[in-house]
């Protein structure tokens, strides 16, 4: 309790120090709730920058000493495909529809690393290549059901 006093207390000098300076500036655009005491110093945005980097080039790193085939979705599922076409019952029951999402699930989470959809230029979730990949998948495997 004792950190969000002083947290409180520094926000509130903090607003009232912006507030001084903008009615010794004359400025009249101000509308008051429209600030944010979110705002980033710039060392904060490079600190920011820099520790995003970082990560980025870590994940980058975390699939370098796996094989091609274990690291690209759509070469794994193009192995599972192949199994259900050449032995359908061991397929089934080895309840691969269960097992996928967790077998995926890493390989989608670093693609997923520098996904920002609250940027402007975001790609979609829907054209990202894991995500037709799975499309494809399921597209294939709803067609060969149907036979």
């Amino acid at each position: 309790i004792q950190g969000e006093d002083n947290s409180y207390e520094f926000v509130t000098k903090y607003r009232t120090s912006r507030r001084q300076l903008r009615e010794c500036s004359g400025d009249a655009d101000h509308h008051e709730g429209m600030s944010s005491d979110d705002e980033l110093t710039p060392t904060e945005v490079t600190e920011f920058q820099k520790s995003k980097d970082n990560v980025l080039e870590d994940s980058r790193k975390i699939f370098e000493d796996v094989h091609a085939d274990f690291c690209d979705i759509r070469k794994i599922l193009l192995k599972f495909q192949e199994w259900k076409e050449k032995f359908p019952d061991t397929y089934c029951n080895a309840y691969i529809s269960f097992c996928l999402p967790k077998l995926l699930n890493p390989l989608i989470r670093a693609q997923l690393v520098n996904w920002n959809p609250l940027e402007q230029n975001f790609t979609e979730l829907e054209e990202m290549p894991w995500f037709r990949a799975i499309e494809e998948f399921s597209d294939a495997k709803t067609t060969s059901e149907l036979k």
